[in-house]
């Protein structure tokens, strides 16, 4: 039983590479292949790790946009399951579940233009969960 599990905890395990700040301190370009318990390791670029997208490049743009769709996501289901409640309910409703960005302070390399698309998605969600025209 717990070569099982520990067989299929390797198949979920990846690794990722950092490259340095300072290009004239890279060594080598490629490496070999990682190995644990006789299992090869995949490479990733980006990993998701307890919500929060991880990139090898250390930008946040990524969970930037992952954001922007769960808050599109979750105003979608909020607007056909509260249609017909009121103006405070709905407020709250809102409150609770589309502005609750728990990893935005986790975010510290990101483009401008990614911010400016999370808040045009905020204002584009209030829009349409209250019933507002263009």
């Amino acid at each position: 039983m717990a070569i099982l599990t520990w067989s299929a905890t390797l198949k979920k395990t990846v690794f990722m590479m950092f490259a340095p700040g300072d290009k004239a301190k890279v060594m080598y370009v490629t490496f070999p292949q990682f190995r644990l318990g006789g299992c090869s390791l995949q490479y990733v670029q980006v990993f998701k790790y307890l919500g929060h997208m991880i990139t090898n490049t250390l930008c946040d743009d990524d969970d930037v946009f992952r954001e922007i769709g769960n808050l599109f996501t979750r105003t979608d289901i909020l607007a056909r399951r509260f249609a017909k409640c009121s103006v405070d309910v709905k407020i709250t409703l809102f409150k609770a579940h589309c502005i609750s960005l728990y990893d935005a302070g986790l975010w510290s390399k990101y483009k401008t233009t990614s911010l400016n698309k999370l808040s045009s998605c905020y204002n584009k969600c209030l829009k349409v969960f209250f019933g507002y025209k263009r």
